[in-house]
């Protein structure tokens, strides 16, 4: 198992940026599979896939809807992976959870939309209007 903590998150303007982190324990953090999700307020049962990361961070994938505002990276030299979220809007209010997959199941990141092994508690993030 691998403990993650996010960090971030916050009460942003509409129209504005924030770079939410995760940390990730242990030296074997470099060869996961990193993804981000989010659970929007009331939408208990509803966690969204955002995107994810490969091992080295060379590929990378964003859902269509969000592609041209976020960005994920991964730092193996930090063990931390970042989501960065530009012109942000009151619909990404949510709690974003970082997630890994230990066992690198699949080469095509849009298939961690079903999910992955490990998860933080979450960053709330709050978009104003």
């Amino acid at each position: 198992q691998v403990q993650l903590v996010e960090s971030g998150g916050g009460l942003v303007q509409a129209g504005g940026s924030l770079r939410l982190s995760c940390t990730g324990s242990g030296r074997t953090f470099i060869t996961y599979t990193m993804g981000w999700f989010r659970q929007a307020p009331g939408k208990e049962r509803e966690r969204e896939f955002v995107g994810a990361t490969n091992w080295n961070g060379e590929s990378t994938y964003i859902v269509d809807s969000l592609r041209d505002r976020f960005t994920i990276s991964k730092d193996n030299a930090e063990n931390t992976v970042y989501l960065q979220m530009n012109s942000l809007r009151p619909e990404d209010t949510a709690v974003y959870y970082c997630a890994a997959d230990l066992s690198n199941s699949y080469s095509d990141l849009e298939l961690y939309s079903y999910g992955m092994d490990s998860w933080g508690k979450g960053t709330l993030v709050t978009v104003s209007s």
